[in-house]
């Protein structure tokens, strides 16, 4: 391949490849389909997986268990806020009549 020493009115040279021919332009052309055919392969959309009737059961029966457990926590935690404030309350109360003592 030769290449074509062209200058534009400065001192270096540059230099330019010379004009590829229309079989080249085709295999290229080529290549890049080929290459948008296999990222379009393994970067596509995902497929979902189909579960049986037993795994959809399964499943159910998992969500329902994690919203019981959720309930039971979210009611505990209402418990515990509760009592919080009674000690709160009753250190408050302690540190009035201690003052109150002195």
């Amino acid at each position: 391949m030769a290449w074509k020493v062209l200058s534009f009115n400065s001192q270096t040279p540059r230099l330019s490849q010379p004009f590829k021919t229309p079989m080249q332009n085709l295999k290229y052309l080529a290549l890049c389909g080929l290459l948008a055919a296999a990222a379009n392969i393994f970067f596509g959309p995902a497929q979902a997986q189909t579960g049986s009737v037993a795994d959809i059961k399964e499943t159910a029966e998992a969500i329902q268990t994690l919203q019981d457990q959720q309930k039971t926590i979210t009611d505990n935690q209402a418990k515990i806020d509760a009592k919080l404030a009674t000690i709160a309350e009753n250190v408050r109360v302690a540190r009035i009549y201690q003052s109150r003592g002195k």
